[in-house]
C-alpha cells in the first residue's frame, strides 16, 4: 500500500490498531480500513501537503484526472508553480475549444521528494506531471481516452518517420513499449492532432515549464520540430506517443 498510494501504509497501521482494540470480524474490518485510507487520503494528506508544499490537482473543471484511481491512489499532487501553471493552460484551452477538459495522469505522491512513484522514473519531486492527449471518438470531439489509464494507446511511427519505439526496442529496452501490450485500446478513438499541438504550444509558451517529452515522430508530424522545450526523453524510459510529459525547474 505504501509503495502504490504512499499513504495507504499509514492507514494500515492506524487499522491494524484499531481493529485489534475493537475485534471487528471481516466484512467489518474491510469497511474500517477503507474508511480510515479515504479519511486519511481526504482529510489529512491535503493540509500535511504543505510540508513538502505540493498540492492536490483539482478534480473538477478545465484540469481534471482522466481517471479517479489517480486521485484516490495520491497520484495527483504537484508544486503549487505547477499547479497554477497548468490551471492556466487548461483555462486557455477551454476558451479557445469550449467544452475542452485537459487530463491529467500520474503527476506526484504528496511528500518526500525522491520516493519513487512506480513504475515512473522521475515523478518524485513535485515537478513531474503526465497529460492525456486530446482525442474525437467516432469523429466526434471527445474528452475521454481510448485507454482508461491514459497510457498505451500508440500513435505508430509512420514510413519513413523516425521510429525510436523500435530503436529502443532494438538496442534491448524491452520497457519501452510494455504498457501498449498490457493495457486494453478502443479502436473508436483518434488523436486530436489540432488540439494536442496546441496544448503543447502553450506548455512550451510557460516560462514556468522547462521541459517537455514527446516521441520525436510527433513532433515532427504535428510541426514543432522548432520548439526546444519539446524533446526526446531517452529509451531508459517509456514510450511517449501516448501521453505528454512536462516538467518544471
Amino acid at each position: 500500500m505504501t509503495i502504490l498510494t504512499q499513504v495507504g501504509g499509514i492507514a494500515y497501521l492506524l487499522f491494524l490498531y484499531i481493529n485489534r482494540k475493537l475485534s471487528l470480524k471481516r466484512f467489518k474490518s474491510f469497511g474500517l480500513f477503507i474508511g480510515l485510507y479515504f479519511a486519511v487520503s481526504v482529510f489529512i494528506v491535503p493540509l500535511a501537503g504543505v510540508i513538502s508544499s505540493r498540492k492536490p490537482l483539482p478534480l473538477t473543471g478545465d484540469l481534471r484526472p482522466l481517471t479517479l484511481w489517480t486521485v484516490l491512489l495520491n497520484r495527483h499532487y504537484v508544486d503549487e508553480s505547477l499547479k497554477e501553471s497548468m490551471a492556466n493552460v487548461a483555462s486557455e484551452m477551454a476558451k479557445e475549444f469550449p467544452g475542452t477538459h485537459t487530463n491529467y495522469l500520474d503527476a506526484n505522491f504528496p511528500f518526500w521528494n525522491g520516493f519513487p512513484l512506480i513504475p515512473h522514473l522521475s515523478h518524485n519531486d513535485g515537478k513531474k506531471l503526465d497529460l492525456a492527449f486530446y482525442y474525437t471518438e467516432n469523429s466526434q470531439v471527445s474528452n475521454s481516452a481510448p485507454s482508461f489509464i491514459g497510457y498505451g494507446a500508440y500513435e505508430e511511427p509512420k514510413p519513413r518517420e523516425l521510429n525510436y519505439p523500435k530503436i529502443c526496442t532494438g538496442k534491448g529496452y524491452w520497457q519501452y513499449g510494455l504498457i501498449g501490450k498490457l493495457v486494453p485500446v478502443s479502436s473508436s478513438y483518434q488523436v486530436d492532432e489540432d488540439r494536442t499541438r496546441k496544448l503543447l504550444l502553450k506548455l512550451a509558451a510557460n516560462s514556468e515549464i522547462t521541459k517537455i517529452f514527446i516521441e520525436p515522430h510527433l513532433k515532427n508530424r504535428w510541426g514543432l520540430s522548432e520548439v526546444d522545450k519539446i524533446r526526446f526523453h531517452g529509451c531508459q524510459a517509456v514510450r511517449h506517443d501516448d501521453h505528454i510529459h512536462l516538467q518544471i525547474r
